[in-house]
């Protein structure tokens, strides 16, 4: 301890002083505590000592690193309060004459504190850097961009965030010894590669385990994409040679996410986002690979889930319509029917086709109140066709039936009330199923299915020809019509200049006359062009549907054609 001047020059001080400061308590005197204790060094802390000082502050606190004159460091931390006025004597007006200046060596705590730091962003099994340390140093990066111009935009960081295939397998049946010793051979082999990608910059990357088997390796000053993609790939390599662990060889492969960027505009949450979908993709791709973040697959798989959180309200809120695209039939180019397709008019992506939310309504089950909707539009639209057009054959409506449908609702109520509601004959009503899925069932779908064919409405199977093709089945189910897939009728192009294909027309042919010897009606798909058509004619397919006659089309498009004069082209 010592006593200072309102100057900060040492009156007295206490050997204890002297010790730390290697000189005798005597020499001290009239010597500058600044000084003494390089506190000038530091502009914000000599400015706190000289407010003290001279009296506009009551107390100075800095912990302070000092060097020792047998050359060794030591931290302190340094303190300075005035003195009680009946100890410090009379005052000058310059505020107290007189300061009690402390200094205590903190070292040992400090080094304590290092230690417990330490052993708190650490993995204890790897002893890597753990998730806390991970993102003080990604946020650090973040704020602070390479070279200092991150908002010149040149600072880049990278990052490769990986997991390892089946390690649980391993933990299971070898048990968690093996599978931390296999942890830490894994880290120690990341931090080699990284050491080796790394010598040329100011130092090696952050190799960090984030938890269970995912580790990261960040790249504080990316030179590029191609620089990550190296690193990953030298990554795999590594961890593809086999490890001896304690007498068992393993082998073990990962998945790598790689993710690289401007620092500027880059969050660490973002970042992280886009390194666990790169990830998830990577696992998805089939393992023991790397792949590199794709806006365009993200910004798909974003409006995915958009587009699934949304799709129940917008059932509710009327935002979904139906076209309608004729089914002609090929003899006589008549509209004998039309299939109904709905469409999803979102206020964020404009007009979508089902191809975009089908299968989504799928997984998520919002297909049954979906279709029993598109259902009962349909089966109304073609009633309200068959009044206003009393003179003119009545068309049949075709409706994609989803086999969860089936299995989620009572499909065969839903068409009863629906037709009974509606007024509609069974008979002008055709559910569509595809191969697949009528196929592929058992027990329920097939009841259902057999009820509906005893009331009267069709049955038809779609894309026909691409799925099971089980013709023993086929003869046991209760359908009325094949729609052959499109991929046959595309092989029928006469008068495009394309080479017709010779085993698709057989093909189809065989399939035609199978199916009216089994007493079925057969429609193809996606005819557009009149070489198609005319073939299709003369094998004996019965109805025709596709660009050639007509895209799908407003409910009003389709009333100009009721009664009108064929469709031939």
């Amino acid at each position: 301890m010592a006593v200072v001047d309102h100057e900060g020059l040492v009156v007295t001080a206490n050997e204890a002083l002297g010790v730390l400061l290697g000189r005798s308590a005597a020499a001290l005197t009239s010597q500058s505590a600044a000084d003494l204790l390089d506190l000038a060094a530091d502009g914000r802390t000599w400015h706190a000592y000289r407010e003290v000082l001279h009296g506009r502050r009551s107390r100075f606190r800095r912990t302070h690193r000092l060097k020792h004159p047998d050359g060794r460091a030591l931290w302190a931390e340094v303190t300075v309060v005035p003195m009680p006025e009946q100890e410090a004597g009379p005052s000058d007006g310059a505020g107290p004459r007189r300061m009690l200046l402390s200094v205590s060596d903190i070292s040992d705590r400090r080094e304590l504190q290092k230690r417990l730091r330490h052993l708190q962003m650490h993995d204890p099994v790897t002893r890597l850097p753990n998730r806390t340390l991970f993102f003080e140093r990604l946020s650090a990066v973040l704020e602070n961009p390479p070279y200092g111009d991150g908002a010149s935009g040149h600072g880049r960081v990278g990052l490769c965030y990986l997991d390892l295939d089946g390690f649980k397998a391993v933990n299971d049946t070898m048990g968690h010894r093996i599978g931390d010793r296999l942890l830490a051979a894994v880290a120690a082999r990341l931090t080699d590669c990284a050491a080796q990608d790394g010598p040329h910059r100011d130092g090696a990357h952050l190799v960090a385990r984030l938890g269970g088997d995912e580790f990261a390796i960040l790249v504080e000053d990316s030179a590029g994409t191609q620089q990550l993609t190296d690193l990953a790939r030298a990554v795999l390599a590594a961890l593809q040679q086999p490890f001896d662990l304690a007498g068992h060889r393993l082998s073990v492969s990962a998945s790598i996410g790689v993710v690289e960027r401007a620092v500027t505009g880059t969050s660490a949450t973002g970042l992280m986002q886009a390194a666990d979908t790169t990830l998830y993709w990577a696992k998805a791709d089939g393992k023991a690979r790397w792949t590199v973040f794709d806006p365009e697959r993200n910004a798909h798989r974003m409006t995915r889930q958009t587009l699934s959180s949304t799709l129940r309200p917008a059932v509710e809120r009327g935002e979904f319509t139906i076209e309608y695209q004729p089914l002609v039939g090929m003899a006589d180019g008549v509209v004998r029917g039309v299939e109904a397709l709905v469409r999803w008019n979102h206020p964020q992506f404009g007009m979508l086709s089902p191809n975009r939310f089908v299968a989504i309504a799928e997984e998520d089950g919002s297909i049954v109140q979906l279709g029993r909707w598109v259902l009962q539009s349909a089966c109304r639209q073609a009633r309200r066709w068959q009044l206003e057009h009393p003179a003119d054959p009545p068309l049949f409506i075709s409706v994609n039936v989803a086999v969860r449908q089936v299995w989620d609702s009572d499909l065969v109520t839903d068409v009863a009330e629906i037709l009974a509601e509606t007024g509609l004959d069974p008979s002008l009503l055709q559910l569509e199923l595809t191969e697949s899925a009528v196929m592929g069932s058992a027990g329920r779908p097939i009841q259902a299915l057999q009820s509906l064919s005893e009331m009267g409405v069709r049955i038809a199977i779609d894309d026909f020809g691409t799925g099971y093709s089980n013709l023993a089945y086929l003869s046991r189910l209760p359908v009325s019509v094949l729609k052959l897939d499109g991929s046959f009728v595309r092989g029928f192009r006469y008068d495009d200049g394309a080479h017709p294909s010779p085993a698709d027309e057989t093909i189809v042919e065989a399939m035609v006359q199978l199916a009216h010897r089994l007493g079925l009606t057969v429609t193809a798909e996606c005819v557009e062009t009149a070489g198609q058509a005319e073939r299709l004619r003369r094998i004996g397919c019965d109805t025709g549907q596709g660009w050639l006659y007509s895209r799908a089309v407003a409910p009003e498009r389709i009333a100009e054609l009721i009664g009108a004069r064929p469709m031939t082209h």
